[in-house]
């Protein structure tokens, strides 16, 4: 008798356990964005001028195509023209370039390309979602080159930058 009891409890102890197991749901997600689907289902982006003193052609297309791209590929939302559940809006309000290095000779050695994004972003889901933020960045460059030189590729690594830290802040929730 004794020993149908055990074998009983360690048979209810096991079903016990993979309910349990079978119950718990473990979800990664990759992509790094952390949207409620069933409720959040589109977003418009808005083209971002460029308002920044220097001016420079292809900055603001380009920044808005990567942006786009940045959510089309990180995310399953549908891009609409007006009225998205998420809003992202914005200009471009800083992009210059500053000395960063001296050297012993008062010399400067290297220069900073820097570049500031003004934002606006809307959740009409969770307005406690919603803020108005600049995010910033910069990439420094040895002043053996020109700014002419050097620009095509620094503007692909700020675009990169912001966009990141935008997409982090609107729809990754870190």
């Amino acid at each position: 008798m004794v020993w149908n009891r055990r074998k009983f409890f360690g048979c209810l102890a096991v079903v016990s356990l993979l309910c349990a197991l079978w119950s718990c749901r473990i979800s990664y997600k990759f992509n790094g964005s952390s949207i409620d689907y069933a409720v959040v289902k589109t977003i418009n982006i808005e083209e971002f001028p460029n308002r920044a003193p220097l001016v420079y052609a292809s900055l603001a297309p380009d920044f808005t195509e990567k942006l786009k791209d940045e959510f089309s590929s990180k995310t399953a939302l549908r891009f609409v023209e007006h009225d998205g559940d998420l809003q992202i809006t914005g200009e471009i309000r800083g992009y210059n370039v500053v000395s960063s290095g001296v050297n012993s000779a008062g010399e400067a050695m290297d220069s900073r390309l820097q570049m500031s994004v003004f934002v606006r972003f809307v959740n009409k889901k969770n307005s406690t979602e919603n803020f108005e933020r600049t995010f910033s960045t910069y990439q420094t460059f040895s002043n053996e080159y020109t700014i002419d030189d050097v620009q095509a590729e620094l503007n692909g690594l700020l675009i990169e930058d912001i966009v990141s830290q935008i997409f982090n802040a609107t729809v990754a929730n870190w």
